[in-house]
């Protein structure tokens, strides 16, 4: 199981495209695999025959394990698979006991154990801490009894309807809210989509985020009347332009290119830049060009359409979406007016794009006189951690932006 992000620990065969006894070339597409961080295709290290498949479709085992045996000819004789080195497996729960034990370890007694309990993902692991629950308290929904984030909430709120009401409070008490809401139950006319594992993870680093973040939201309106014709002559979108003004406002307002640690701002010297990329509206995930201060406006668009092809062709290894220190997210070709984004931690800030549309708007005439125009006008907004600065710092970075997007020679910079 490959490593597909740095704080990956597991991960989830969706497909294998080759069976026992296909030949596979180098590069060849060998399986799908799904991490709480991107949904992504695996080609084949080696060349040779697929000789056995030792983890199932449906399956979640550490990052580390051996899946499958390729020999260089069909009647090669096979080595055991060797045990996973490449990162320690997920520790387990308290109370539960680890499926891929050792041959040593699964001799020894243990506590019997619910046959559904598996590998939890970490989501699940988590909601199931939080609600004080193990997993022989929860039945499994999901494929082969697999314990789901769903059926976490569903025990978690059984367990509460059964708890015995608490002791009266005196009479002028507020009563406290639940601390849990109802989980919503599906009805005969609604139809229930359940969570990929891709869409659980979304949600949860957004709520993460918003649970850790200060979200404090600045915008303003940039009028792209330089940037328009040369960016149709070069056959490029507004996105590389902001990205570029982006990172030469980043090196004079450093603070925005950091992380929060304790009690202190951790500035990165090096920008590397994320890029919110949606995979066919079921998941969001966030590449990142690595360097990109030191990229000019044609490389950088280059790299920026390079890392979004491998997000949806699902292509991205762990290393192109980690090392992220800012953000930006385009929602603009759907002619949204104002985005409010939420930040990709660990990082302090992300720049949303929205609509530019062709409005009236007063300019200057070469004589000094203001006049009416119609130009390409459309608003960029940025969410910051005001843990991490105040608003003036964000204002005057995003007030930059929008002054290198409006004055600079973009034709040059091509």
């Amino acid at each position: 199981m490959p490593q597909l992000g740095e704080t990956v620990t597991e991960g989830t065969i969706i497909r294998w495209y080759k069976a026992v006894g296909d030949p596979v070339a180098v590069d060849d597409v060998l399986f799908e695999v799904s991490t709480e961080k991107v949904d992504t295709e695996v080609p084949s290290a080696v060349a040779g025959v697929l000789r056995a498949v030792h983890v199932a479709e449906g399956e979640t085992v550490p990052v580390g394990t051996a899946l499958a045996v390729i020999t260089a000819t069909a009647d090669e004789p096979m080595d055991e698979p060797v045990a996973p080195v490449a990162a320690a497996p997920a520790a387990p729960d308290r109370d539960t006991t680890v499926a891929a034990e050792s041959p040593a370890a699964a001799t020894a007694p243990s506590a019997p154990r619910p046959e559904h309990d598996g590998f939890l993902s970490p989501v699940v692991r988590a909601l199931m801490d939080e609600h004080g629950l193990t997993p022989g308290d929860v039945a499994g929904s999901g494929r082969d009894g697999r314990i789901t984030r769903n059926d976490v909430l569903a025990a978690a709120a059984n367990r509460s309807a059964d708890l015995p009401p608490p002791a009266a409070a005196p009479a002028a008490a507020p009563t406290a809210p639940p601390p849990h809401a109802e989980v919503p139950r599906a009805g005969p006319d609604d139809d229930v989509v359940e969570f990929t594992k891709a869409r659980r993870a979304t949600a949860e680093h957004m709520v993460r985020s918003l649970a850790t973040s200060a979200h404090t939201l600045v915008a303003t309106e940039v009028d792209y009347h330089h940037v328009d014709p040369v960016r149709r002559r070069a056959g490029l979108s507004y996105l590389p332009f902001v990205a570029r003004a982006t990172i030469d406002a980043l090196r004079e307002h450093p603070h925005l290119n950091a992380s929060v640690g304790d009690d202190e701002l951790i500035v990165h010297r090096r920008i590397n830049l994320g890029l919110a990329v949606d995979v066919g509206f079921e998941a969001l995930v966030v590449p990142v060009v690595k360097d990109a201060g030191g990229l000019r406006l044609g490389a950088l668009a280059e790299a920026m359409a390079a890392q979004a092809d491998k997000a949806r062709s699902k292509r991205l290894t762990g290393d192109d979406l980690s090392g992220g220190t800012f953000t930006i997210t385009n929602v603009g070709a759907y002619g949204t007016v104002v985005t409010a984004p939420v930040i990709n931690q660990p990082q302090v800030a992300i720049v949303s794009t929205d609509g530019v549309r062709m409005r009236p708007t007063a300019v200057r005439s070469e004589a000094g006189d203001w006049v009416v125009a119609v130009h390409p006008l459309g608003n960029l907004s940025l969410s910051f951690d005001h843990r991490a600065v105040d608003g003036a710092y964000a204002a005057a970075f995003l007030a930059l932006v929008r002054e290198l997007l409006e004055t600079r020679d973009w034709q040059q910079e091509l």
